[in-house]
């Protein structure tokens, strides 16, 4: 109760924070039948979760299609004339790979705190029965593309209150991740855990969540916004990370999918400016990985569509995700959030759509 209660304190954060967003805003903007049968066989493995220990059900997947991923690769590409994309030399992925065979359309948020997002505003079976909507309206947008549901959830969270380290953060409570497990199983739906360091930093993170992301269907998020290596609180200003930081992260996923034979690990790098994500040239991409940075800015629609091009679609790593807010999006004229035929207007083709 203690801990909820600290995190419902930090809502007044969150609200600054949002604030804090919109000031920025104009920075931040915050082949059918043989896909569809190729990605019936990118399947998650069946995992067993208990309180303290979890015990993953080893799968074969069969071979890469590679000719199908070169395919559905340019597709992704979506006519792209600047010689950007699709990106070149980039590794194939080990067998079992989500992407590009499926897009993710995920719900995010915290159990704790209704502001936070979608996830933990709704009541559960109220909000997997609108995550069910949201995958029916991306199908019929994209009947060429299946849709692989999932929950992201804020494992760590940036905070008002320095704590008792003075790290600005609070890691919530493994049996809260155990909830979301459990709502995603229901759901038929992979689990992202997110960490926002603050005042910490993602190489003390990481680690703590592992015996969640050796499960085959957990894989993982990071965010720039409250990495905040220059010791501000976080809400003063946006944070930042290094590929260093990127690199670091996709190493270790990289040595648990080798040690525990699991598929890859779709790692999600959030991002709605330039200096959020340094150095992207010098990130590293590996089989065991797939990499998506994610335009994270809210507003208007004209907003995003310029935080989509200057920020995700130029600076090219691998794979694009685009973020849409249920709320911030619709605050200013037009008053609109962006439907998934028009977010396929992009190019590159989102491949990972995150809703808040």
């Amino acid at each position: 109760m203690k801990l909820k209660a600290i995190l419902f304190s930090n809502l007044i954060l969150l609200s600054s924070l949002s604030l804090f967003s919109n000031c920025h805003s104009d920075t931040k903007g915050k082949a059918a039948d043989t896909t569809k049968k190729a990605a019936t066989t990118v399947t998650t493995a069946t995992t067993t979760t208990a309180t303290t220990d979890t015990i993953t059900t080893k799968v074969v997947y069969p071979p890469l299609n590679k000719p199908l991923y070169d395919s559905l690769m340019k597709r992704l590409a979506h006519g792209d004339t600047t010689g950007r994309w699709p990106v070149k030399n980039t590794p194939y992925p080990l067998p079992g790979a989500i992407l590009p065979f499926k897009r993710v359309v995920a719900f995010y948020g915290n159990l704790y705190a209704k502001k936070m997002g979608i996830l933990g505003e709704l009541p559960p079976n109220e909000m997997l029965a609108k995550l069910r909507g949201e995958v029916k309206n991306w199908e019929k947008a994209d009947p060429q593309t299946p849709v692989q549901p999932a929950l992201h959830y804020i494992a760590v969270v940036a905070s008002g209150d320095a704590g008792k380290d003075g790290k600005y953060r609070n890691r919530m409570p493994f049996k809260q991740i155990d909830s979301v497990l459990k709502l995603a199983q229901k759901a038929h739906a992979i689990v992202f855990l997110d960490v926002q360091v603050a005042l910490s930093n993602i190489h003390a993170e990481l680690p703590l969540l592992e015996k969640y992301l050796i499960m085959p269907q957990v894989h993982f998020g990071m965010d720039p916004e409250f990495s905040m290596k220059d010791g501000s609180k976080p809400g003063k200003k946006i944070g930042t990370y290094d590929a260093d930081d990127i690199n670091y992260v996709s190493n270790y996923l990289t040595g648990l999918v080798k040690k525990y034979n699991l598929p890859p690990k779709i790692l999600i790098v959030h991002r709605f400016t330039k200096k959020m994500v340094t150095n992207y040239k010098s990130i590293k991409l590996h089989p065991e990985i797939q990499l998506v940075m994610d335009m994270d800015g809210w507003g208007e629609p004209d907003l995003k569509e310029g935080t989509y091009r200057y920020f995700i679609r130029e600076e090219p790593v691998q794979f694009t995700g685009f973020k849409l807010f249920y709320k911030n999006d619709i605050k200013k004229a037009p008053h609109h959030m962006l439907t998934p035929e028009e977010v396929l207007k992009k190019r590159p083709y989102p491949i990972y759509i995150q809703y808040q």
